[in-house]
């Protein structure tokens, strides 16, 4: 069998099917016969009948559709994955679950519809854990199919790191989109929370949720937030090395030894200032917050479905639903005010130390071993609490599996996040 990575690069491929290299049924055979081989072992993708005549059918109509625009939409012929949590017109909704497609079914996704207004064509949904919270679907990571590649959206992460397509839609609540990136040795962003509209997306918690993107590379992330992101300007190149902030203490203890020591020598090795900070001195309580508004809104979210089709949930995801059922309302909103004062504190914190990016490990180590759980979210979760965008590039392995370095900048400073990310990873020797 050929090797399953072989990442395709976002840029390279959109450029070459905006200058007709290849023409779209010959395109579509590529995408399918990529998918075809390397699916059946990766398992990245919710099994589609009819997907080949499906995905030619919409190549030649977006062929006649832009047959006088001589420069093309900038994803011209583009395959991407999309999140089965994520509602696509024409494709049923599963969200990894046992329930009748039909009673989670819904307008398609504002985020699709971007895509498709920019040329892309929808390769397929991917395997998502059920609802986004815990219950692992069947995929396996691409650099070892014995060990997970996180979650929830693991199909997204894997089917772009074997190389099925060069971009794919995940969302992240926790640690969704940023976790299966670096256990799968790809590119994820997740942007400022609001960035990229959620509306057409099973919510796990709206206060939390955002929707994210997979590309092999950094310029294809680019590429794509630009497409996505609500009003996107590029940021000029900077005009100064980046400030780097790393929050001290009981954070960064959470990650395991080798990827500790990993992280170090990348600090280290990029030569950059940086700012050791405690910026979390009550971590606990940051942690015990966000899994109060978690678990509360997830259960709001699933109240009616939960009454009809308990029986049918999972037992990691009935149990999560459950305990957001305990939750008391007061608690809730103490978590929310609670939010609200650590946003305050990390921007206070950053602007008094002159950070311009919080660097820290992108997950806790390696992908674990074996496909019962989809890894630990916590080097992901304080950013997501805040809101705050987040982008992990590949940075070197650990026992021969991927690791990523999670770079995070101040709310709504996503396209700067992007430039900085850039001028690290020209600094980088993973």
């Amino acid at each position: 069998m050929e090797p399953l990575i072989q990442p395709v690069s976002l840029v390279e491929e959109a450029a070459a099917l905006r200058a007709g290299r290849p023409g779209p049924e010959e395109h579509v055979d590529r995408v399918f016969t990529r998918i075809d081989r390397t699916d059946p072992v990766v398992r990245a993708f919710v099994p589609e009948p009819g997907r080949h005549a499906r995905l030619t059918a919409e190549a030649l109509a977006l062929a006649d559709r832009t047959a006088h625009d001589a420069q093309g939409p900038p994803l011209y012929g583009v395959a991407v994955g999309i999140k089965d949590i994520i509602h696509v017109d024409g494709l049923p909704t599963h969200a990894g679950s046992a329930l009748p497609p039909g009673v989670l079914g819904g307008p398609e996704g504002g985020a699709v519809r971007r895509l498709r207004a920019a040329g892309a064509l929808i390769a397929g949904k991917t395997v998502t854990a059920e609802f986004a919270v815990r219950a692992p679907g069947p995929t396996r990571n691409p650099h070892d199919l014995g060990h997970t590649p996180g979650g929830s959206s693991s199909g997204s992460a894997a089917a772009v790191a074997a190389g099925m397509v060069p971009l794919a839609l995940g969302t992240q609540t926790l640690g969704s989109v940023i976790r299966p990136a670096a256990y799968c040795g790809v590119v994820g962003f997740r942007p400022t929370h609001g960035r990229i509209p959620t509306d057409g997306v099973i919510a796990n918690a709206p206060t939390l949720d955002a929707v994210g993107l997979f590309t092999s590379d950094l310029a294809g992330a680019r590429l794509a937030a630009a497409v996505l992101c609500d009003s996107w300007t590029p940021a000029p190149e900077p005009a100064r090395e980046p400030v780097l902030g790393v929050p001290t203490g009981a954070y960064l203890d959470r990650a395991h030894p080798a990827a500790r020591d990993a992280y170090t020598r990348h600090l280290d090795g990029l030569g950059l200032p940086v700012r050791h900070v405690d910026a979390m001195p009550d971590f606990e309580d940051v942690m015990r917050h966000l899994f109060t508004i978690n678990r509360y809104e997830l259960a709001q979210v699933h109240a009616e479905l939960f009454a009809r089709f308990a029986a049918l949930y999972r037992p990691e995801t009935a149990a999560a639903i459950r305990r957001g059922q305990e939750v008391d309302r007061a608690d809730y909103l103490a978590a929310l005010a609670a939010r609200s004062g650590f946003q305050r504190r990390l921007a206070d914190l950053a602007a008094d130390h002159g950070i311009d990016l919080w660097a820290v490990p992108a997950a806790t180590g390696p992908a674990p071993r074996g496909l019962d759980s989809t890894g630990d979210a916590v080097m992901s979760a304080p950013w997501s609490y805040a809101g705050l965008p987040a982008i992990t590039l590949p940075a070197g392995t650990a026992a021969g599996l991927p690791l990523g370095l999670q770079l995070v900048a101040p709310a709504n400073a996503d396209e700067r996040l992007l430039a900085l990310a850039a001028l690290v990873q020209a600094r980088a020797d993973f």
